[in-house]
C-alpha cells in the first residue's frame, strides 16, 4: 500500500529536493524518511559523506533506515538503472507495497558529464515506472549551476518542499521530449587540437585498428580494450542505421582519448537507448548502452545535419 504524498499515486512518483541550507534539507528528508520507516516500507539514503553523516544525527536511534554508497552507485548512469532496478525489483519481489530512496549526485557530475546525467534524471522516469518507488533527488542551489538546476525542473515531475508541499514543475518534460531534444555538446578542449586520428567512411575494423594503434601510448590495455568494443558498436551502428559519409575523428591526451562516431542520419529513435538495454540485440540501442557500460563519459548530439556520439576514456 501507498503512504504519504504519492498514496495515490501508481508507479514512480520522483521529486527533486532544491535546497539552500541544511536545514532545508532536512526539513524535507527526515518526514520522509521517518514516515517510510513508520510505515515499514523499505527506506535507503544514497547521499555522499557529509549529508549521509548530516542525517544520520538527526534520525533516532535504531530507525530502520539503509544507508547506501552513493559513489558506488552513480558511477556511470546506465549501471546506477541497473544497479536500482535490481534492488527495486528485490524489494517489490518481498512484497514491499513502496519503496522510499533520497539520492544525491556527487557536485562534480555537475561539470563536462551533467549531460548525460541529466539524461539519467530524465530516463528513470519510465525506467523506474514499473516499480512503487518514491524517490527524491537532492541538489543543492548554493553549489549547483543554474543550468543544472534547469535540467532538474525538466527532468522531475515535481519538487518536495518543508512542510509536506509537493509541487508539480511547470517546466517538465515526458522523457521522450526531453531525451530526444537537441542538447550543445559539452565542450572539451582536447578537441581545439588537430585529431590525431581522421577517416572517413571507415569499416569497424579499419576503425578498432586504428583506434587502438593510436591509443596505445595514452591509455591502459583495458582502456584500449574497453573503447575499441565501444568504437566498433557505434561504428557499426552508423553502418546499419545511419547515413553515410561516416566521419570518425579521434582526440589523445595525457591518460586520456575522446572519439567522434558522426553520420547523417537521425540518431537512434529509441529515446533511452544507452542507458537501458536493447530490447533486440538486432538494434542501434545495444552498441550503445555497451558503450555506456564501458566508457568514462559518452554524449549524444543531434543537430539538423546529423547525428554524432562522442565517447571519452579517462580523467574528464
Amino acid at each position: 500500500m501507498r503512504t504519504g504524498a504519492a498514496a495515490a499515486h501508481t508507479g514512480y512518483f520522483h521529486e527533486a529536493i532544491r535546497y539552500d541550507s541544511d536545514e532545508h534539507l532536512l526539513a524535507v528528508v527526515l518526514p520522509f524518511l521517518l514516515g517510510g520507516a513508520e510505515a515499514g516500507e523499505p527506506t535507503l539514503v544514497a547521499f555522499g559523506e557529509r549529508n549521509a553523516a548530516l542525517v544520520r544525527a538527526e534520525l533516532p536511534a535504531g530507525a530502520p533506515v539503509t544507508f547506501l554508497t552513493g559513489g558506488q552507485i552513480y558511477a556511470r548512469p546506465a549501471g546506477a538503472i541497473r544497479s536500482y532496478r535490481r534492488l527495486l525489483a528485490e524489494h517489490a519481489a518481498a512484497g514491499a507495497g513502496q519503496i522510499r530512496i533520497v539520492g544525491e549526485l556527487a557536485p562534480d557530475t555537475f561539470g563536462p558529464t551533467w549531460d548525460w546525467w541529466a539524461r539519467y534524471e530524465s530516463a528513470v522516469n519510465h525506467a523506474y515506472d514499473e516499480f512503487p518507488l518514491w524517490s527524491m533527488c537532492a541538489y543543492d542551489e548554493r553549489i549547483t549551476p543554474a543550468a543544472v538546476l534547469d535540467d532538474v525542473d525538466r527532468t522531475h515531475p515535481r519538487t518536495a518542499r518543508p512542510g509536506d508541499r509537493h509541487e508539480p514543475n511547470a517546466s517538465y518534460r515526458e522523457p521522450e521530449d526531453f531525451l530526444l531534444a537537441g542538447r550543445p555538446a559539452p565542450a572539451d578542449p582536447i578537441q581545439l587540437a588537430r585529431p590525431a586520428v581522421d577517416l572517413l567512411g571507415p569499416s569497424p575494423a579499419r576503425a578498432r585498428d586504428t583506434i587502438r594503434a593510436a591509443g596505445e601510448d595514452h591509455l591502459s590495455a583495458r582502456e584500449i580494450d574497453d573503447l575499441v568494443l565501444a568504437v566498433s558498436e557505434i561504428v557499426t551502428n552508423a553502418h546499419l542505421y545511419g547515413r553515410e559519409p561516416i566521419h570518425v575523428r579521434a582526440w589523445t591526451g595525457a591518460g586520456r582519448m575522446v572519439v567522434t562516431v558522426a553520420d547523417r542520419g537521425d540518431g537512434p529513435k529509441d529515446a533511452f537507448a544507452g542507458l537501458l538495454p536493447a530490447a533486440s540485440d538486432a538494434s542501434a540501442g545495444l552498441g550503445l548502452w555497451i558503450a555506456h557500460q564501458v566508457c568514462s563519459h559518452v554524449s549524444l548530439h543531434r543537430e539538423p545535419d546529423g547525428f554524432t556520439a562522442r565517447l571519452t576514456v579517462g580523467p574528464l
